[in-house]
């Protein structure tokens, strides 16, 4: 899960952009005001600064999916190029009941030409549907539960996801239901992890108990761990690049005792992993090497620093591409 974060956004970076006037790395409350009060996992990645690195683009052909690259295809057909009028993205996941899955909700912002591609989508005959004055274009038939819609707030902000996820949007939108900011568990992690790095997120409880359990997947050869981890509060992942790339992760944990004693499972199952990886995959068993895991507090900070050259080795084996 070293780089998941990063395979997140590129598989989402087709979409984006930001306000120019903001800080690399950072959103406003207003998009942060567009999700619904029950999000459970939030996101933003600058993809404009991202584009700047050697290596970003060969990581993103690497992981992104076939059918995220039909969906590109399917805004290029509309006009809508990813590369020049899309910057960055904020994301969020809202869980279903019982937490086992989840609908994806994104907000791009940058510079549209609504009627021009709403036209475009059209002549194409494309399904669409109209909520509340908005007109959603499907990507599919309109119909499946799972098919991906699009449409634009205005000509600077347009929003993507499942149905579902839309509809809960528009009601934010509307006034209808209330906003991630107000969700005091997780919006003053969000304001805390804003502007922290290039990509960054901010995971509810019930998510980041799946994200631990793919960090450390011996968990359950570590019962007290296992039930540390049940506990944790929240996460806070962020990532700086440069040359290299720096992915750091820090878990709210319920006690100081739980840091701590997590943290040695931490060091405990990254060893083990290394152990799992140097035969089959050397190149990122090196990059293990680097990981450090520190309890600090009720916080348990992992950073994970990888540079160009290990980078790059991890691209070229395709170390990072989905299995």
């Amino acid at each position: 899960m070293l780089l998941t974060v990063v395979g997140a956004a590129a598989l989402l970076g087709i979409l984006t952009t930001i306000s120019p006037r903001l800080s690399a790395g950072s959103v406003s409350t207003t998009v942060v005001g567009m999700f619904p009060k029950n999000t459970s996992e939030f996101a933003y990645a600058d993809l404009k600064g991202a584009r700047k690195l050697s290596w970003f683009s060969q990581m993103q052909d690497q992981m992104l999916p076939a059918h995220m690259r039909q969906f590109e295809q399917f805004l290029a057909s509309a006009g809508v190029d990813p590369n020049s009028q899309v910057d960055s993205l904020a994301w969020g996941t809202i869980l279903a009941p019982g937490g086992d899955s989840g609908d994806i909700l994104g907000v791009a912002l940058g510079g549209f030409d609504p009627s021009s591609t709403e036209a475009k989508f059209k002549a194409q005959k494309i399904p669409m549907v109209e909520e509340q004055g908005y007109h959603l274009y499907a990507f599919g038939s309109g119909g499946a539960a799972n098919d991906i819609f699009f449409f634009f707030l205005d000509s600077n902000t347009a929003a993507f996801g499942n149905r579902a996820s839309l509809d809960k949007m528009i009601d934010v939108r509307t006034g209808n239901s209330e906003s991630l900011l107000a969700n005091d568990k997780i919006f003053p992690l969000i304001s805390e992890a804003n502007g922290t790095g290039l990509i960054w997120a901010v995971l509810d409880k019930t998510s980041t108990t799946m994200a631990m359990h793919q960090l450390l997947p011996q968990a359950s050869q570590f019962p007290q761990a296992a039930a540390i981890i049940g506990r944790i509060r929240a996460m806070i992942i962020s990532v700086n690049a440069d040359s290299g790339l720096d992915v750091q992760f820090q878990a709210v944990c319920e006690s100081v005792d739980d840091a701590n004693t997590l943290g040695a499972a931490m060091q405990a199952g990254v060893m083990y992993r290394r152990y799992q990886e140097a035969q089959s995959n050397p190149d990122f068993a090196k990059a293990l090497d680097h990981v450090r895991v520190t309890p600090t507090g009720d916080r348990l900070k992992i950073d994970a620093p990888v540079s160009q050259d290990e980078l790059m080795s991890l691209i070229r084996t395709k170390a990072l591409a989905p299995s």
